[in-house]
């Protein structure tokens, strides 16, 4: 049996599942938009089951409308895409793009499944690799685009037994040689064994004790707990959220990232290689990628809570962490034209409680490319912030979580809005999406990669070009009223990546060339491009993944540079 023939009867058996149609819906808007000073005295959430979504998100639709959307019919999707796809709805005359049946297809291959039930989907099932290494597993990060593929388009039982798997291995008991992880710590990924001759299926989970370079995962649990909110966002089911197991898992990965230690900032020290970036790439320290969905997860987590005794114990220590991490982000990471050049004229080696330059970061260190690549009009979060360094890279995951989360004022959102638009040939050039700019190379090469043949320069994890953070883009575009850059974005995307057979990331400065190492029919650069399409389509589907401003945290700063010139 050939691939197309094995292809056409996973998809046909995949579509006779019996998923449940949920048809009520839970307005969390109440829970997003909530006063971060009045929470810990506020009594457990009301929470109205209708059909609506975040104020915010109705007004920016309204910005997205005068922009050019069409066909947009509802300021709510019941789960339901009017895509190419099982859940297709024949009443609007939208016509999708012809690769867009074929993703699906693919999507729907990567499927695993643990005893009659799909659970998650592997990494890639790239047939021509002779090594197939761990891309037969089913990584949490990976997932994320997958399970909202599926929430918009109405299968939420995948992405709820997802959930619970991964929940059930957060329990057992993680070590690496002789030490002990903590007890919520989540795992990078587990791998489904079918035993054909007992006919059993059985889980091996990996928590770092497998992985290059022995790295736990910090992001995985965030995006446990972003997953979950986005879960109940689309459903309206409250029950999963509420399981004691659920609420349980929550407050262990909680305990993990809000322990006192001899931490003089509200950021998470990261060791390399921890997140997306799961290689030596020199973000050791408070990287963007992980403060910014740590934030983000403390807002969902808050959300998610009971206000039960010991729920209340965590949301009150959430609450003091959110108020002290937003204001040291968007303090210190914050960078556009002025600080530049406020950071250029820094004095040094200041002492006492009035000093300006409190991480005693010297001028001459700032690289001099930054110089070039900062336009009058555009700002970003930079890539670290510890003592005495500034890493002055762009990546671009931190800055559009950071968009979702809202841990950007709205200011410092347009403003990164600004510069993709600014520098897009660096940014995006002919494949987005650059994972982060610029590349290093020659000595700092060889001495922040120890000489990684994997990430040399303009390629993987060192400036290479990942289609999957389209939907990420796209997200962010739609919150921030900016349609025609994820429009053109994923114009760019479409012209290739079928036809280069979906590759994990592209390779070059422009991302022209198919990465050197990179493997094809990668899932998440199949489901990433399906959200972008479908969060294009439907602007309401973002409410699953954005996050509303909380009108107590309004930081005490001046305006973005951007917006004054």
């Amino acid at each position: 049996m050939d691939r197309q023939e094995s292809l056409k009867v996973n998809v046909d058996g995949v579509r006779g599942f019996g998923l449940r149609n949920v048809s009520s819906q839970a307005s969390l808007s109440e829970m997003d938009d909530f006063d971060l000073s009045k929470l810990l005295d506020k009594p457990r959430l009301n929470i109205e089951r209708k059909r609506s979504f975040d104020e915010r998100s109705l007004s920016e639709l309204s910005i997205a409308l005068t922009r050019g959307l069409d066909n947009y019919e509802s300021t709510y999707s019941p789960g339901q895409s009017v895509l190419d796809t099982p859940a297709s709805s024949a009443r609007n005359s939208f016509e999708p793009h012809p690769i867009v049946a074929e993703a699906w297809e693919a999507l729907r291959w990567s499927l695993v499944h643990f005893r009659g039930q799909p659970v998650g989907t592997i990494a890639a099932y790239d047939h021509a690799s002779e090594e197939v290494l761990n891309y037969d597993q089913v990584f949490v990060r990976d997932f994320v685009p997958s399970a909202l593929a599926f929430l918009m388009n109405g299968e939420p039982d995948i992405v709820k037994n997802f959930l619970l798997k991964t929940l059930q291995l957060q329990g057992w008991e993680k070590k690496i040689d002789r030490f002990k992880l903590g007890e919520g710590a989540m795992p990078a990924s587990f791998k489904v064994l079918h035993d054909p001759v007992r006919k059993t299926d059985s889980v091996v989970a990996d928590f770092g004790e497998s992985a290059i370079g022995r790295v736990a995962p910090v992001d995985s649990g965030f995006w446990w707990i972003i997953l979950l909110r986005a879960y109940t966002k689309s459903t309206g089911d409250l029950s999963l959220a509420e399981k004691p197991e659920c609420q349980k898992g929550i407050k262990l990965i909680m305990s993990l990232c809000l322990s006192e230690g001899f931490d003089t900032f509200p950021t998470l020290l990261c060791a390399d290689g921890c997140s997306m970036i799961d290689r030596r790439m020199g973000i050791y320290g408070y990287p963007i990628e992980i403060q910014a969905l740590f934030f983000m997860s403390l807002r969902c987590a808050l959300a998610l809570l009971k206000h039960d005794e010991d729920g209340n114990e965590f949301i009150e220590r959430i609450v003091k962490r959110l108020h002290a991490l937003s204001y040291h982000m968007r303090s210190y990471f914050w960078l556009d034209f002025q600080q530049l050049n406020d950071i250029y004229r820094y004095k040094t080696e200041e002492y006492s409680h009035t000093a300006v330059n409190k991480f005693n970061v010297i001028p001459n260190s700032i690289p001099e490319w930054v110089f070039d690549f900062m336009p009058m009009r555009g700002g970003y979060f930079i890539g670290n912030v510890s003592p005495a360094r500034m890493d002055f890279r762009w990546f671009v995951l931190g800055n559009c979580v950071a968009i979702l989360s809202c841990l950007a004022t709205t200011d410092q959102a347009s403003a990164i809005m600004d510069l993709i638009e600014e520098r897009w040939e660096e940014l995006v050039g002919e494949m987005p999406l650059k994972i982060c700019y610029p590349a290093i190379e020659s000595h700092e090469w060889r001495i922040v990669t120890g000489c990684d043949p994997k990430n040399t320069r303009w390629s993987y994890h060192n400036g290479g070009s990942w289609p999957v953070l389209l939907w990420l883009l796209t997200a962010a575009c739609i919150k921030t009223g900016r349609i025609q850059i994820a429009r053109r974005a994923i114009d760019l995307a479409e012209n290739r990546l079928l036809k280069d057979g979906w590759p994990e990331y592209y390779d070059g400065k422009l991302g022209r060339y198919i990465g050197k190492q990179a493997r094809k029919y990668q899932t998440w650069s199949i489901a990433g491009y399906l959200v972008a399409k479908m969060m294009l389509e439907d602007p309401s589907h973002l409410g699953m993944i954005s996050l509303e401003v909380d009108k107590q945290m309004k930081p005490v700063m001046k305006r973005s540079s951007s917006w004054t010139c």
